[in-house]
């Protein structure tokens, strides 16, 4: 028999029944759902953060009886001038985009300011208990220094920040790089979009996947397939991944490993062979629906870069909702998404000048869309020839559909050729707004934005400097939008070329199940970025982000190149002092 168990929620006194954990006990049970559970129950993402006797507490892995008698504090219920405060921070710098993570990073913040730790160091080391996949650490970090400045100057310097963003014009640009719509404005730090796990219906009856490595589920468990996978299904969520044979996520410890070869070309002079890459957005996959009706998408407010395209959550909603004539709510837990969701696809490759025009040749795995890599868009004057074939490789689902996967690849090995060359990639360029932009390397993204990059590197630590980009992307709609972007898209470039992969089997299995096995790099390892927005005439132009990650990524690995006397073959290239600097 299930206990109860008191404590004070928001200065309020509740008693709630003991069972499965705190995070569960607010959303389920008290309806509170600005704490979010992006990996429950790994403790590693932080999306589900509290304040417990004003001390930050991830939710996901604290039992209800640890809490008992004591002061619980959710985002609903922190000091409201403080909360707005750092509300108006993330408003005025661009430090939220979907919005998943951040109600968990502004509780631990608040905690910060409450206790006068306002510290840089002090600020990095809370945020290592967290993850944001879009904002790239830097903006998170300049709402907090306007939160925490003398408050009359605050007040005054966030009020004008705030007041002269056109929100409209934010949403508007933020859908230009996202490529699905995405709300903004105060209520997004404050995780209240409408993401779809927060609109299920009570009594909704719950379906989560069966889990591959679980225990099979007994004949009382109801299963059902539908959107190609394997349900359990039942009244709540614990009870459903109970049903599931639910495993929590592990770390191998083992290295990514490129599942291919390169191809056997004379005269190549370039060579990169990349691992599987999880794109590890925040919010997982989940969706409800009514018999007969339209099922929330697992796209509430932007983000996943790709990743969600071919969710299984929505058709799944709908299809269980109509054959148990009730609403069913989808859910996938952290562990579902890694093995589920699409993957970069992994590629082997090589490129050289051949007869006066850059060849690249290469593998790639076999992917969802059946189809070899999107061409880039090509401005440099030696034409660019690319022959591609698709090999079948066991492993998780691949897509072109994530952030530049297959285009950025092809710049990368072909601007490389021309360097190895001998041949300036700057002099090759035929379109003047590249040209404008050009730091030291360049792309272009589908769409016409252009974006420039520069990455330095101490030669003698390999330690990173400030990042340099320039972008023209033609009106900007809301500059703070279009920097925020970049920022984030600075951050995933240097994690695909150093650090970010995914362990995967021969027999194709997902090893890498928790947030911290893919390596991706913490705020205390991000370094400073500087974006550029340059006056190019014209109507908006989209997915400028994805030109600069193309961009830094090129950059990095020029710069990598130069530090260590060799141009790294592998991504992620984890034996560079660079990496190991960042890893420490």
């Amino acid at each position: 028999m299930t206990g109860r168990v008191g404590f004070w929620c928001n200065g309020e006194p509740v008693e709630v029944d003991d069972r499965g954990s705190l995070l569960e006990v607010l959303r389920e049970q008290l309806g509170l759902r600005a704490a979010k559970d992006g990996c429950a129950p790994q403790g590693q993402c932080g999306c589900c953060t509290v304040l417990v006797d004003d001390r930050p507490r991830l939710a996901c892995v604290t039992p209800p009886g640890r809490v008992s008698g004591r002061r619980v504090v959710t985002l609903e219920g922190l000091d409201g001038p403080l909360r707005d405060r750092l509300v108006d921070g993330f408003v005025a710098t661009g430090g939220s985009q979907c919005g998943f993570c951040t109600p968990g990073i502004l509780v631990r913040l608040a905690g910060l300011l409450t206790e006068g730790r306002t510290a840089p160091a002090d600020v990095d080391r809370a945020l290592a208990a967290h993850l944001c996949r879009c904002t790239g650490w830097q903006t998170i970090g300049e709402a907090f220094r306007r939160a925490a400045a003398p408050a009359a100057a605050a007040r005054r310097d966030l009020d004008g920040a705030v007041a002269r963003r056109d929100l409209d014009g934010a949403a508007a640009r933020a859908r230009l790089e996202g490529g699905v719509p995405q709300q903004i404005g105060p209520h997004v730090p404050l995780g209240a979009v409408g993401f779809a796990d927060d609109l299920a219906p009570p009594g909704a009856l719950v379906a989560v996947p069966l889990d591959p490595g679980g225990a099979a589920p007994g004949p009382e468990v109801e299963v059902a397939e539908a959107a190609g996978v394997r349900w359990a299904l039942a009244a709540t969520p614990a009870e459903a991944r109970a049903a599931a044979g639910r495993v929590p996520g592990r770390r191998s410890g083992l290295e990514p490993r490129p599942p291919l070869t390169f191809p056997d070309v004379d005269g190549a002079t370039v060579r990169l062979r990349t691992s599987w890459v999880e794109p590890a957005y925040l919010e997982p996959d989940a969706s409800s629906c009514e018999p007969g009706g339209t099922p929330t998408s697992p796209l509430a407010n932007g983000g996943a870069f790709g990743g969600k395209t071919d969710s299984p959550a929505p058709a799944a909603a709908r299809a269980l909702a109509d054959r148990y004539g009730r609403a069913v709510r989808v859910l996938l837990s952290r562990e579902d998404v890694v093995r589920l969701g699409p993957k970069r696809p992994p590629v082997a490759a090589v490129a050289r000048m051949a007869g006066g025009s850059v060849e690249v040749v290469g593998r790639h795995v076999a992917t969802r869309e059946g189809t070899g890599p999107p061409a880039p868009p090509w401005v440099w004057r030696p034409a660019l020839r690319a022959i591609w074939e698709p090999v079948p490789v066991p492993g998780p689902a691949a897509s072109w559909a994530l952030r530049g996967a297959g285009w950025a690849e092809q710049v990368l090995l072909a601007l490389a050729a021309l360097r190895e060359a001998g041949l300036d990639p700057a002099a090759e360029l035929t379109d003047e707004r590249v040209a404008g932009v050009w730091l030291g390397a360049g792309a272009a993204a589908p769409g016409g934005a252009v974006a420039g990059a520069a990455v330095g590197l101490d030669p003698a630590t390999g330690a990173p400097g400030p990042v340099r980009v320039r972008i023209a992307a033609g009106d900007p709609l809301d500059e703070v939008t279009l920097r925020s972007y970049a920022i984030g898209a600075v951050h995933m470039a240097l994690g695909w070329v150093l650090s970010e992969g995914l362990s995967v089997d021969e027999d194709g299995t997902c090893r890498d199940l928790t947030i911290r096995s893919w390596r991706i790099l913490p705020a205390r390892a991000t370094p400073p970025v500087q974006v550029e927005i340059l006056d190019d005439p014209g109507p908006p132009r989209p997915r400028a982000s994805d030109a600069v990650f193309a961009a830094v990524a090129a950059a990095t690995w020029d710069a990598l190149a130069t530090c260590e006397g060799r141009r790294p073959e592998v991504f992620p290239a984890r034996d560079t002092r660079t990496a190991r600097m960042l890893a420490r």
